[in-house]
C-alpha cells in the first residue's frame, strides 16, 4: 500500500486527471532527453510520486465501486460493481 506521507502535498492535492496529465508530460520529456541530468533526476522523482498519487486514487476509486459479498458458508469478500 501507499504510503500517503511519501506523496508531496502539491502532488497530494492533484486530481487524478491532472496528476496524469503532468505524469505524461514528464515522461515525454524524459523520452525526448530535453534538459540537463539534474533536471532529469528531479523529473524522473517526481513522476514517480506523482505515478504513486494516480495508483492511489485508482484504488480508492474501485474501493468505492467494489461490491461487499457474502458466500453460503458466511465468508466476507468483495467483487466487483456491476455497472450496467
Amino acid at each position: 500500500m501507499t504510503d500517503i506521507a511519501s506523496i508531496p502535498p502539491d502532488i497530494a492535492a492533484l486530481s487524478f486527471e491532472d496528476a496524469l496529465a503532468e505524469l505524461e508530460r514528464i515522461v515525454r520529456q524524459l523520452e525526448e532527453g530535453r534538459g540537463k541530468l539534474d533536471e532529469a533526476i528531479s523529473s524522473y522523482e517526481r513522476g514517480t510520486a506523482l505515478k504513486r498519487h494516480c495508483e492511489a486514487k485508482l484504488r480508492e476509486a474501485q474501493a468505492k465501486v467494489d461490491r461487499i459479498t457474502v458466500s453460503a458458508d458466511g465468508g466476507i469478500g468483495t467483487e466487483p460493481a456491476r455497472l450496467d
